[in-house]
């Protein structure tokens, strides 16, 4: 875990420009009158901003030729669009989360998850030429300025006090970020600026079906790991059709290059769903095994894990419970006396105590916020090398129906001495060039996997009763929590 920088003066700059209309343009991707309310310049900084938020909230996958890879499919599509000067940057986040988003200034990401899912290169052209639609057509950009200034719970501009402002954007950005909201126009103009774009590079268009296909399942249940898809792109089922009609309508030949043999063995050893060596939940339960502890989150609460802190909200979004590193070396009483000494804090009396069977301190606190303030509370703890911050703090409604949670939460930090936990290590893909042919029931029995038949099927898009074909190249996922063999 480390610190990151925090966005507050992006989302200032962003309130600032809200009442102000620069003038009406034509968009030369759309082709429609638009009213700007930034200038490109402001685009390329809100993405130049939110690049190293993401990297620290979310993580870069660790394979640099898969970031090489997927960097190289999407430069030439976003240099044949209509907006060639912006710093295109694509790049594979470490989220398990089937997912792909955009930030204003040619900011492209899409995640480890939806690598796992995808069958061609063509359908990540695909992808990629989608979000490279929603830049072109400038809808990242006004999305982002309504979520940022959306007023969501303890989400951004309740809170005044910078001292804790800070530690709220670590957990408001991670269960944000992902959730770009866009209107069903937006989705469809982007479905058709990405098909102009991925057949531009000669890529056949219709290798979306078969994005969509894989989307409406992913999205009409499963296990709820990988819900963010339907809420980012909504109606798979509704843009398939769509897609289907612009083919029929393009006429002529719009098939191209699908390239799935080559892009499938670029999965093998790729990680799939969450890797718990950068902590994971168990219920309540959350156990970071590099880091070697554990501390249990109240019942009922939406955890969230990052690379910078791992917390949790009450379910009424009144109540946050936040744990992070604390930057430099500090003994708990001098980091507590810092954090109540901060501008805008009231601290009640430090206490010097043991959480854990660590050296703590911990402390009441209050803050200032709009409408009235905050109450929490504070507690710092020496384990190992490292000094760990938990702030929990809630309105002061908030606060009075979970204070006592959210205390006991505190005191539940200990070092994890479980040997499974500690040595637990993440799920992988493992491709599989079938020998012969035979059904996808034998293919399960002779390849089996530490994942269940339906979500096998679902990244490999095969019916249950489907027939193999000698030669095809398969996905079967090996390893992770409770595997049942050795990969």
């Amino acid at each position: 875990m480390n610190l990151r920088s925090n966005p507050r003066h992006g989302i200032l700059l962003l309130t600032a420009l809200a009442g102000l209309v620069a003038g009406c343009a034509v968009n030369p991707a759309t082709g429609k009158r638009q009213i700007i309310l930034l200038s490109e310049a402001q685009e390329i900084q809100m993405g130049q901003e939110a690049d190293p938020q993401i990297a620290a909230s979310i993580g870069f996958y660790e394979d640099e030729d898969l970031q090489a890879y997927v960097r190289g499919l999407g430069l030439p599509m976003a240099a044949g669009s209509e907006r060639p000067g912006l710093p295109w940057s694509f790049k594979v986040v470490d989220d398990p989360v089937v997912n792909a988003f955009a930030v204003p200034g040619g900011f492209i990401y899409v995640t480890r998850g939806i690598l796992a899912t995808l069958n061609s290169e063509a359908e990540l052209a695909g992808v990629l030429g989608h979000e490279i639609g929603h830049v072109t057509a400038r809808h990242s950009a006004s999305q982002i300025s309504r979520q940022q200034l959306q007023q969501l719970g303890l989400g951004v501009g309740m809170i005044l006090s910078e001292g804790v402002q800070k530690y709220a954007d670590l957990i408001q950005s991670g269960i944000g970020v992902l959730n770009l909201k866009y209107s069903r126009g937006d989705e469809s103009e982007a479905d058709r600026l990405g098909f102009r774009y991925m057949t531009a590079q000669g890529y056949d268009p219709h290798a979306l079906i078969g994005v969509f296909e894989t989307l409406a399942l992913v999205s009409g249940g499963g296990d709820g790991r990988i819900p963010e898809w339907q809420l980012t792109h909504p109606y798979p089922e509704n843009r398939e059709a769509a897609i289907r009609d612009l083919i029929r309508s393009a006429g002529g030949d719009v098939s191209g290059r699908v390239e799935h043999a080559g892009y499938i063995q670029r999965l093998d050893g790729i990680v799939y769903g969450e890797n718990p060596r950068e902590g994971y939940f168990e219920g309540e339960a959350f156990s970071h095994p590099d880091l070697a502890f554990r501390i249990d989150f109240p019942a009922g609460w939406k955890g969230v894990n990052q690379r910078t802190a791992v917390g949790a909200v009450s379910p009424s979004e009144d109540a946050l419970l936040v744990l992070s590193l604390e930057a430099g070396a500090q003994t708990p009483s001098a980091a507590l006396s810092a954090f109540l000494g901060q501008e805008g804090i009231q601290g009640g009396r430090l206490e010097e105590t043991r959480i854990g069977g660590f050296p703590a301190a911990r402390a009441t606190f209050s803050a200032p916020a709009e409408g009235g303030e905050i109450l929490g509370e504070a507690a710092f703890v020496a384990y190992e090398s490292n000094l760990y911050r938990i702030l929990g703090y809630g309105s002061p409604a908030g606060w009075s129906s979970h204070g006592t949670s959210i205390r006991r939460a505190c005191e539940t930090f200990r070092k994890l001495t479980d040997p499974a936990a500690l040595s637990v290590e993440p799920a992988r893909l493992e491709i599989v060039r079938l020998p012969s042919a035979m059904t996808f029931a034998q293919f399960l029995e002779r390849y089996p996997s530490d994942a269940g038949a339906d979500e096998v099927g679902l990244i490999n898009r095969v019916e249950p009763q489907a027939s193999l074909e000698a030669g095809r190249l398969m996905k079967r996922v090996v390893g992770g929590p409770g595997a049942r063999r050795p990969g």
